[in-house]
């Protein structure tokens, strides 16, 4: 009985997220092309390959916690455009339930719709039942310069600026 109860636990790893490495700082912007909530293709590799570009996740649209972390990035908007930050939000929603959340919140960014979880793999964030584990991932002309996975949500902006007004090393 007590080798069973380790042998059903490590069964049910799949269901509560993958064993992929998460993107780690100094990481090339992963090369993988999903629709945002209009059915666009967005290129991450073509986006991110200037300028800074900030990917965060988030599990489900139009829940608590994940509003919070767009509403930091919406109501920080202005400051994030001074420091010349493009943002995409990512979860596994659909086009449509994206494009509700984002019209609903007036979110002045696109999100992506990984339905297929190309990105969250990508990324290495795939977590509780293959929802995208909330994070944020920098990058300036295609290389991580930070990464978040800590799961910030009403500070997420807060913690994006703070770390562009630090001093680099």
């Amino acid at each position: 009985m007590r080798t069973l109860l380790p042998a059903m636990l490590l069964t049910l790893l799949p269901l509560f997220g993958s064993g992929a490495e998460k993107l780690a700082v100094d990481a090339a912007l992963p090369a993988v092309t999903v629709n945002d909530q209009d059915g666009k293709s967005v290129d991450l590799a073509a986006e991110g390959s200037s300028g800074y570009l900030l990917v965060y996740f988030y599990p489900k649209a139009k829940t608590g916690g994940c509003t919070k972390q767009g509403c930091s990035l919406r109501d920080s908007w202005a400051d994030l455009q001074k420091a010349g930050v493009k943002v995409l939000g990512v979860s596994t929603d659909s086009e449509k339930l994206q494009k509700e959340f984002k019209e609903e919140q007036k979110f002045p960014f696109r999100l992506l719709a990984d339905k297929e979880k190309k990105v969250t793999e990508a990324f290495g964030v795939k977590g509780l039942v293959g929802f995208a584990s909330r994070s944020a991932f920098l990058f300036k002309d295609g290389k991580c310069v930070y990464a978040d996975h800590k799961g910030h949500t009403s500070d997420q902006a807060q913690v994006i600026l703070d770390f562009l007004k630090a001093p680099k090393k």
